[in-house]
Formats: C-alpha cells, structure tokens, sequence
C-alpha cells in the first residue's frame, strides 16, 4: 500500500513586518511545535535559519534559549519572545 502526502501551501503574506526577513527559532516552544512555527513564519514570507549570523533579523525565543541569544545580543539582532512573535503575526 502506497501512501499519498499531500501538503497545501499557501501563497505568502507578504504585507507584514516579518515579510522577506531571516528568522531564527531557539529554545523550547511553548504555544506552537518547532514546525508549526516554522510554518507561520513561511506563511508571512519569511525565511528561516538555524544559526544566528549578521543576516539573522529576528531571533524567537522559547524557553531555555542559551548561546543564540547572547550571539544575537552581540550582534544587535531584534530578539522576541514566543509571545511576542504571536502577538506580532496574529
């Protein structure tokens, strides 16, 4: 037996301050999964990133963020709480 996956994508909102920006997640998300996440940020027209660099717009935090905040810290980054993003994108 094969199993079909079919996904839909929606087309991306591209009227949102989060629109063509690089955002990193980090720390244990407590609203939503990772992917999910992930998913509204693609949603909005953003890319993600696993590593936080000088391209990095927008770190998310969750719990227990660790090294990526202080690295974003250094490289003045805009950091968001979890609640923060969804109160932005909602």
């Amino acid at each position: 037996i094969e199993i079909l996956n079919i996904q839909i994508y929606k087309k991306p909102n591209l009227n949102n301050k989060f629109s063509g920006k690089n955002i990193v997640f980090t720390g244990k998300l407590s609203t939503l999964s990772r992917d999910e996440a992930k998913q509204k940020a693609l949603q909005l027209g953003a890319k993600i990133l696993s590593s936080v660099s000088i391209n990095t717009d927008y770190l998310i935090c969750g719990e227990k963020s660790g090294n990526k905040v202080i690295k974003a810290q250094k490289l003045d980054i805009n950091i968001l709480s979890e609640q923060e993003w969804i109160s932005m994108i909602n």
